[in-house]
């Protein structure tokens, strides 16, 4: 399929969804529509830690948020070195050994494409695509054609963007920083472990800080 077929392809899908539903979800539904994936997540980055995403309802839909609180995984790579990144789920690898050991069990031996989102000459997000039947099919030009385009979108509609539910995990980091005298970076790794090691979410995490169900110090 050439490019204009393609964005044709992905204006349909969009013009397909319910409007009255957030932008970022819409979207996301565009791009898994557009692939024929069997699921997919949307992730847009305001900054270092400031992130905001939704994932398609399904078997994949845990496997963003668990790349977020471990910090590690293609998304996270792809947005870092700001390249398309593909895996098989359940397949060790060296750069993320952690996430790919926890999804071992995930059925359909799917094939995840992380692809970073352009805008303004930076990476401000990325696509994630679980596709289960034929990736082989699946043009990585292509790919990252749509990931452009729907970052363009994503900029020219950034008041649309909420980003207030990420605000708790932010003031979390400030209370740790008071805690202990760390670093930002160390308080986030703090919290993202806790997170791991209860399988919460960074967000269930940054509550249980803010909310004093637990404190973090040198003694404990």
């Amino acid at each position: 399929m050439d490019p204009p077929e393609l964005l044709s392809m992905l204006v349909r899908n969009l013009a397909e969804t319910d409007d009255d539903r957030p932008l970022l979800t819409r979207l996301c539904e565009a791009c898994v529509d557009t692939f024929d994936a069997q699921g997919g997540a949307l992730t847009v980055s305001a900054g270092p830690g400031e992130q905001a995403a939704v994932s398609t309802p399904g078997a994949f839909e845990d496997l963003e948020p668990l790349q977020e609180v471990l910090g590690e995984g293609p998304v996270p790579q792809a947005m870092a070195e700001d390249r398309l990144v593909d895996v098989r789920i359940g397949t060790l690898v060296d750069e993320y050994p952690v996430f790919s050991r926890l999804t071992e069990s995930v059925a359909g031996d799917p094939t995840l494409y992380a692809i970073p989102m352009r805008g303004d000459g930076r990476v401000i997000g990325a696509i994630s695509l679980y596709v289960t039947a034929h990736p082989q099919d699946l043009s990585r030009e292509g790919l990252q054609l749509v990931a452009d385009a729907v970052g363009a979108v994503l900029l020219g509609n950034a008041d649309l963007l909420d980003w207030s539910e990420r605000s708790p995990f932010h003031l979390a980091i400030g209370m740790v920083v008071a805690q202990l005298g760390v670093s930002p970076g160390d308080a986030s790794a703090m919290i993202r472990a806790r997170a791991f090691a209860r399988s919460t979410s960074l967000l269930s995490a940054a509550q249980d800080v803010l909310e004093r169900r637990v404190t973090f110090s040198y003694e404990e």
